[in-house]
């Protein structure tokens, strides 16, 4: 029997699970990591101990609980957070710690100054992106100026799946979907790096070799195999950022369909049938060749109920922590009683793009409950992603399916004041294991044992999340005043 790899590294955990052909999780394991904020505004993992270790230990976890022969696994996929920046030496050890995805705003300064020196009209045309603290390319400005002596140092700059897939194979490669975030250095037309547009800024030839997400682009070294307790010679593919992963994971495959992610932030993928043009959303190659797609992206959601837990809720297990606050709201009525929150605590990402953006809890009166605190900060992501939906819609994109995955899904008021909020149907699928088991379907069709389409049975749909009229117009009376303390506030900022 051939079996299937997927591990996934996310901002406070990483996640693998081995299937069958038939798409069945037959071994699953987690390790929990920290985020790294050395000062304001910044976030960083430990490359070494935060995404090959944790690799490295969840695979050799799942393989000795389930005592599947290594020998069986036909192929093998990873995604991570992404974009990231991680300089490494020509052995592959990395300079620093990784840099985060948007969450890290550090290179606010490089991003004006690229947009000054070549013109966002000229990078949105020829990147199809615009210049945001989501794209990698003003990072690694940031890192040849603050930090030149590691620059002059580096042989490549890697995100956080090619640096696993790298410790795997020895191989230096990114995919062309990842790569699409390292904006001004990767032109949406020719689907190939260039300094073209920002010449001299950085070393075009830091960057890694470009791939297919699907591409085997190498095999388990010997010494990769010793750590893990793979199986040296087995296929290793290209991979991707775990959101794509995700999305892969509950079959979003054809132009329409979306994916709203549910984890420490919330990601959108909508696959187009052409490229956009939309300087309020991101536009990236999609996985396979021909392909594309328009994301969006919430910076602090699933990390503000970290947050949350952490400051208002130390008297909770942390065991339990999260599932007695979710009871908690939903004693609390939609509208949370008058508490507005916007969730801006990482700055703002689609469609604001405004880094100084600050978080909010509005309209606090000496009645108020921890539970209405906490409904509250789940609307406000609601609220969040309503303002994204629309403008998807006001760029000519309105999806017309949405597929909903992530942990949190659990939480019915999260996904309940989503759906209400937005006025959307939300589809749920049967396995909700998120990127790890997306990761493990792309091994299985990289290796040529499945179709596209094949995820309808390896993972049906089995529930929706219907909107509930009667919560519409408290709101829409929310999302009025949601958009209006973020206008209001920025003066004292």
């Amino acid at each position: 029997m051939k079996h299937y790899l997927g591990v996934d590294v996310g901002t406070y955990e990483t996640k693998g699970v081995i299937t069958d052909g038939e798409g069945r999780v037959v071994a699953h394991a987690a390790r929990p990591h920290q985020m790294i904020v050395p000062q304001p505004g910044w976030a960083e993992h430990r490359a070494e101990e935060d995404w090959w270790g944790d690799f490295a230990f969840v695979t050799r976890k799942m393989l000795d609980e389930s005592r599947i022969d290594p020998k069986s696994i036909a192929g093998i996929g990873c995604s991570a957070i992404g974009p990231c920046m991680l300089p490494v030496d020509r052995d592959g050890t990395p300079l620093m710690n990784g840099v985060l995805y948007g969450v890290d705003t550090r290179a606010t300064r490089e991003i004006a100054d690229l947009n000054a020196m070549i013109g966002d009209d000229v990078i949105l045309a020829r990147c199809r992106n615009a210049l945001t603290t989501q794209a990698a390319g003003p990072k690694i400005l940031w890192l040849k100026r603050n930090r030149p002596e590691i620059y002059a140092r580096t042989h490549k700059v890697l995100n956080s799946t090619s640096f696993i897939v790298h410790r795997l194979t020895g191989a230096f490669t990114i995919d062309h979907y990842s790569a699409g975030n390292s904006t001004p250095f990767y032109m949406a037309d020719t689907l190939d790096w260039s300094d073209e547009l920002a010449p001299g800024a950085i070393d075009i030839g830091l960057m890694p070799e470009l791939r297919w997400t699907t591409d085997i682009v190498g095999h388990v070294t010997p010494k990769a195999a010793e750590a893990t307790g793979l199986a040296a010679g087995t296929p290793v593919i290209a991979g991707t950022i775990d959101a794509a992963a995700e999305a892969v994971s509950v079959g979003v495959t054809d132009p329409g369909q979306m994916m709203v992610m549910y984890g420490s932030t919330i990601f959108i993928i909508e696959i187009t049938a052409e490229r956009i043009s939309d300087s309020r959303l991101w536009y990236g190659p999609w996985l396979f060749k021909g392909q594309h797609a328009a994301m969006a992206g919430i910076s602090t959601t699933g990390t503000l109920t970290h947050w949350f837990r952490r400051v208002a809720a130390k008297d909770l297990d942390p065991a339990d922590a999260i599932r007695i606050l979710n009871e908690e709201a939903e004693a609390s009525p939609p509208g949370a009683n008058g508490v507005v929150v916007l969730p801006y605590f990482s700055g703002a990402l689609s469609p604001l793009f405004d880094p100084q953006a600050k978080g909010m809890i509005f309209g606090l009166d000496l009645t108020h409950t921890r539970g209405d605190l906490f409904r509250a900060a789940l609307e406000g992501v609601a609220q969040a992603t309503r303002h994204v939906l629309e403008t998807y819609a006001l760029a000519g994109q309105p999806p017309r399916e949405i597929y909903a995955v992530g942990g949190g899904t659990k939480s019915k008021v999260w996904r309940e004041a989503t759906s209400d909020s937005c006025n959307a149907v939300q589809m749920l699928r049967e396995k909700n294991w998120g990127a790890s088991f997306g990761d493990a379907f792309l091994a299985a069709l990289a290796v040529g044992d499945v179709k596209p389409g094949d995820m309808a049975t390896w993972n049906p749909v089995t529930a929706k999340v219907i909107p509930n009229a009667a919560n519409r117009a408290a709101y829409d009376q929310l999302y009025g005043r949601f958009r209006g303390l973020y206008e209001a506030s920025k003066p004292y900022r």
